[in-house]
């Protein structure tokens, strides 16, 4: 077959897939004598002039597993790594690895040509493809070269700065002398401007170090990271990084040190980052930073009230409460600041956070009994606010369970009397009820002039139901409840009373006040 070289690069690169998988020997293993012609086509192709045809052939020559077919190449192989265009020279450094790979003997000075070539070359693919075969076929003059140049790293391109990462782990994994010569080429790369990069240097500065000095790195350079990334799943996979070195009991006092740092992260919308952030937050909280780590709790709290109510808003909200709740139980010199905070939930629409406040505010007054005083105020005090009805029932409860002295009975019942609005309450009702219905009767009458069939004038009455509307609005929180049907309120309610008064006749033996 007689073959152009007219033809355009669509047609070689077609042709180039042909001679890859057409049988090339005799069935007893020799060479078939067409391929000398088809050998003559692969030397032109190395000298065209075009470097896609160039560069695609060179690609090619690293599938071909006849060393017949690529020892009368060897010398246009190796002048395509002079090539004007970095595409040639890229392959052509590929080509010569894969050959020297499988057939060494073809050319046997390729890990110093390749090293000459690195040295010369400019181009940051070239010279990660040649750093690349020096590390797998003489890693000593791949070290050689990385020593003369370990202080223009942060200069190289990010895939260069990549593949020298990998050769560094591998030196010194092997050879653990060679630490003190290299690790500073890591600490180096901490500070470059590829993600990727950082994240593999401070993964292997880890892996070769156990220094805090190292560590802690290591570890600002995750923060950093999860910081300043955009992608949720990168931040995920990072903060993973840094729950793992957490486990490690020798990393653990050096990230206690990097708590707020760590806290930093919270600015990040996604709910799983917050979680997860909170979440290795508890594990590092010592007595040292606990104060701070309120504070920050209280600032991402206040923020929250100040966006706009949003399905993950409430959620942080909750994962929120759920970490201060564990921070004062953990830490009991912290709940006084916390517990006034709190409370400013229960009046909250969201039943998420309200629900969780609850169960801290059950669990503060049962464990610190210092604290029962100040969580029986501030229960009071939020306790007209309060808007659900789950909410109110669980606080009636803790109320009346934990109010043992007159003045907290009195302010109780002063609450709950305030709460009900007038009584008895169906009376009541009964009353506004009738003196609404008088109302839209002599003033929501509304009159429109109609001619009938006779001729005659007629008149159409409307009656407007809206003042009725606005009574139920204007209801007592724990009278609309009751009002509402929510007799299950009803029944806490009343067991509250029972409570409230059998304890004030204990407590005072005055048969008037008793009444």
């Amino acid at each position: 077959m007689q073959l152009k070289n007219d033809i355009g690069p669509a047609i070689k690169k077609l042709l180039l897939i042909f001679w890859e998988i057409v049988p090339k020997t005799h069935p007893d293993g020799k060479l078939l004598s067409e391929m000398i012609l088809v050998c003559d086509n692969y030397r032109r192709d190395l000298q065209h002039p075009n470097e896609f045809i160039r560069g695609s052939t060179l690609r090619f020559l690293c599938k071909l597993k006849q060393p017949e077919l690529l020892e009368p190449l060897m010398p246009s192989i190796r002048g395509c790594l002079e090539h004007r265009h970095s595409y040639v020279r890229r392959n052509a450094v590929l080509a010569i690895f894969t050959i020297y790979k499988n057939f060494d003997f073809l050319i046997p000075d390729a890990p110093e040509l390749i090293h000459n070539f690195l040295e010369q070359e400019g181009d940051a693919s070239c010279k990660r493809n040649a750093f690349m075969m020096l590390i797998h076929v003489d890693q000593e003059r791949a070290l050689d070269y990385l020593s003369t140049c370990i202080d223009q790293i942060n200069t190289f391109n990010d895939i260069l700065q990549l593949v020298i990462v990998e050769l560094v782990y591998k030196v010194c994994h092997t050879n653990p002398s060679e630490r003190g010569r290299f690790i500073r080429c890591i600490y180096n790369l901490l500070q470059s401007s590829s993600a990727a990069v950082r994240y593999e240097a401070a993964g292997t500065l880890i892996t070769l170090s156990s220094a805090p000095t190292a560590v802690k790195a290591a570890a600002s350079c995750y923060i950093d990271l999860i910081i300043k990334e955009s992608d949720n799943n990168v931040k995920l996979i990072v903060l993973d990084r840094l729950i793992a070195l957490r486990e490690d009991p020798r990393h653990e006092k050096v990230l206690q040190d990097l708590l707020m740092d760590i806290l930093r992260v919270l600015s990040a919308p996604d709910i799983e980052v917050r979680r997860k952030t909170l979440e290795l937050a508890l594990d590092l909280v010592t007595s040292r930073n606990v104060g701070e780590m309120v504070l920050v709790l209280k600032k991402e709290v206040s923020k929250t009230e100040s966006v706009s109510e949003h399905e993950d808003t409430g959620k942080y909200r909750q994962l929120l409460v759920r970490t201060l709740h564990s921070c004062s139980v953990k830490f009991p010199d912290v709940a006084a600041q916390v517990i006034p905070l709190l409370m400013e939930f229960l009046s909250d629409t969201n039943e998420l956070a309200a629900a969780d406040v609850l169960v801290f505010v059950r669990e503060a007054i049962q464990r610190f009994e210092q604290l029962k005083p100040l969580i029986i105020s501030k229960l009071l005090e939020v306790f007209p606010a309060i808007k659900s009805m789950e909410i109110h029932r669980a606080a009636l409860w803790i109320l009346g369970e934990y109010c043992t002295s007159v003045e907290d009975i009195q302010s109780l019942m002063n609450e709950i009397r305030n709460s009900l609005g007038e009584i008895p309450i169906v009376d009541d009702e009964m009353k506004k009820a009738a003196g609404e219905d008088t109302e839209e009767e002599s003033v929501a009458v509304t009159g429109q002039r109609l001619v009938t069939d006779m001729g005659t004038y007629a008149t159409q009455s409307a009656l407007s139901s809206a003042p009725a509307k606005k009574s139920e609005e204007s209801r007592p929180p724990l009278r609309g409840f009751l009002m509402d049907g929510n007799f299950f309120l009803g029944s806490c309610l009343s067991t509250v009373l029972t409570k409230l008064a059998l304890r004030y006749i204990a407590l005072r033996k005055d048969i008037t006040k008793q009444n």
